[in-house]
């Protein structure tokens, strides 16, 4: 469902910034308060005893890293998206999150096995054949600004693993992007570009496919692997290219064919690296080796 999210918000942003009809700050803004407001109301601190401002949100203490990151992502993401072809754009994006995920998993200790690296190889290798026909030379505003994103959403993802309640905890990141984000929008919020079809699309994008998508992914991350999580999040354009030709009656051609091979297949060698650990794991166990 997260992935599903994600691919719906990839569509989203789409539609709202390649047709001009919100600017990037205007889409950011909206996004983030929008998701921030579905999921207060979600969260139960509306029904409940405890306040939101009593609830650790505003505590200078708590940790504001994933907030800060969440509001470099999102911010970057979309000034980046008016610099870049969006296969260009995609390719650098979930290249930087891989290369932030997999230096993540170095940290913590995790030895990424040959089966984890050709399957992340393979899906890579996946998503370049699909977004190849949107392929351009980006710019280096472009370029800077998606790989920042890519980092500052690899680390968002690095610190969903371990947390407690998904929901309470992006609900608390999103609500504390919030001064962030009127901090750095203030001097353009006279100027922004709004019609009633970006300020829907920006609303969606936020309550429903980033406010719910991302709590529904920090709780799939406690099941996950970090090099799951990053293959996983390769199958995303693909997702809104199947939903294309599904929605859309946008032609199935050889090339999605091919690349939902690539990309699947990808991820499978991923999951059976980890399974193949597991049954190594158990047979090496003093259960199976005969220790007390």
């Amino acid at each position: 469902m997260a992935l599903l999210a994600f691919a719906g918000n990839s569509v989203l942003c789409r539609l709202a910034l390649s047709e001009a009809a919100i600017d990037p700050a205007g889409f950011t803004l909206i996004r983030l308060f929008s998701g921030a407001i579905m999921l207060v109301l979600l969260s139960g601190f509306g029904r409940s005893n405890t306040s939101v401002c009593s609830s650790g949100i505003f505590k200078p203490n708590g940790p504001w890293l994933p907030a800060v990151m969440l509001f470099v992502y999102a911010l970057t993401f979309s000034l980046a998206y008016v610099h870049l072809q969006t296969g260009t754009g995609a390719l650098i994006l979930f290249a930087a999150v891989q290369l932030t995920l997999i230096a993540g998993s170095l940290i913590r200790g995790h030895r990424i096995t040959w089966l984890e690296l050709g399957g992340l190889c393979l899906a890579m290798l996946g998503l370049v054949v699909l977004v190849a026909h949107d392929l351009s030379l980006p710019t280096l505003t472009g370029l800077l600004l998606m790989g920042l994103s890519g980092i500052a959403w690899g680390i968002y993802t690095l610190n969903g693993q371990n947390t407690g309640s998904p929901l309470q905890v992006t609900t608390i990141n999103f609500v504390r992007t919030l001064p962030l984000i009127l901090m750095a929008l203030l001097p353009s919020l006279p100027t922004l570009n709004l019609s009633s079809r970006g300020v829907l699309l920006a609303i969606l994008s936020g309550a429903i496919t980033s406010g719910l998508g991302y709590a529904l992914w920090y709780r799939a991350l406690q099941q996950l692997t970090l090099t799951e999580a990053g293959v996983l999040q390769l199958s995303v354009p693909l997702i809104a290219s199947a939903g294309g030709v599904w929605l859309a009656h946008e032609p199935l051609t050889s090339t999605l064919v091919f690349s939902s091979l690539l990309i699947l297949g990808g991820i499978l060698l991923v999951i059976l690296s980890r399974q193949t650990a597991a049954n190594r794991y158990n047979e090496d166990s003093p259960t199976h080796s005969g220790g007390g």
